[in-house]
């Protein structure tokens, strides 16, 4: 049974007799996600979910959460329904215009983090920042360093500026460009890519969350490695000697990654796996 949308004194009569636990299990949602959209609405926390469950929604509220609820249905992405998405502890806001942050995204963040301390005045380039995770993350856990984020999009460019004023994060910068063209001529002492690699004509674009993110920000071209091939060839001229690229890439592109960067220059290549196991992030070093 749904909570009514329609006006009419039957419908707010059950919108205001319905509690969080009832709200919750009339949602047609997996647990987890029906709570935090429940949250978001109530602007409370999942603890107090739970420690309130016979508490009664006001008519507002339950129309807002089941609005919610049928979007999730349909499909539409948790974060593009909240405006929120947390990464590697940061909770960032998120539009539609942008890509949602994934969780194996944190092995760049991880990798950046092992190869630059605490007290290193280091540069560091982050290209395909999008809302600004990877480089945000970094720049907040290495404050003597200095960040650059980089996008083609204008809007996501304004997202992870707002986001780093948000968090109060100061040391980095986000700047619009196609790749390396607007970068700054500084030599950097990692940089870290999270290109678009999905091919073109991938069946996995017309299914879940892919469904609703910028294509933008997913199209490689048609085998994927458009873009990781233009980085590929372009990093040299911006990196120190003894400088790291490392990339994220598709399921299946670790072998060819690893070819590109043999190809140019750059040794000690390594790919590690994400929390699936899958082969999801390259890296190597130029000598």
């Amino acid at each position: 049974m749904r909570i009514p949308m329609s006006g009419g004194k039957e419908s707010e009569r059950l919108a205001k007799n319905i509690t969080v636990r009832q709200a919750l299990a009339r949602s047609g949602l997996i647990p987890l996600e029906a709570r935090v959209l429940l949250a978001h609405v109530l602007t409370k926390d999942r603890a107090w979910l739970a420690a309130h469950t016979e508490a009664a929604l006001n008519v507002d509220d339950a129309r807002s959460f089941e609005a919610l609820a049928r979007r999730r249905r349909d499909g539409v992405p948790i974060a593009y329904l909240t405006g929120r998405r947390e990464f590697y502890g940061l909770d960032l806001e998120i539009t539609p215009e942008v890509l949602i942050p994934r969780p194996e995204s944190e092995i760049l963040v991880d990798f950046a983090l092992a190869r630059v301390s605490e007290e290193q005045a280091a540069r560091l380039l982050d290209l395909g920042s999008v809302s600004g995770a990877v480089a945000l993350a970094i720049a907040h856990l290495r404050p003597s360093a200095r960040v650059i984020g980089v996008d083609v999009s204008l809007s996501a460019v304004a997202l992870a500026r707002r986001n780093a004023a948000r968090l109060g994060i100061a040391n980095i910068e986000f700047i619009e460009s196609n790749w390396f063209d607007r970068v700054p001529p500084i030599a950097f002492e990692l940089i870290a890519a999270n290109p678009p690699y999905v091919a073109d004509s991938d069946p996995h674009l017309a299914q879940g969350d892919l469904r609703f993110e910028p294509a933008l920000a997913l199209k490689g071209g048609l085998d994927g490695l458009d873009s990781i091939r233009r980085i590929v060839a372009d990093a040299n001229g911006h990196l120190k000697s003894g400088g790291w690229l490392a990339i994220e890439h598709g399921h299946d592109q670790a072998g060819i990654v690893q070819d590109l960067l043999r190809r140019v220059g750059f040794g000690e290549i390594e790919t590690r796996r994400d929390l699936a196991g899958i082969l999801r992030t390259t890296w190597g070093e130029l000598p």
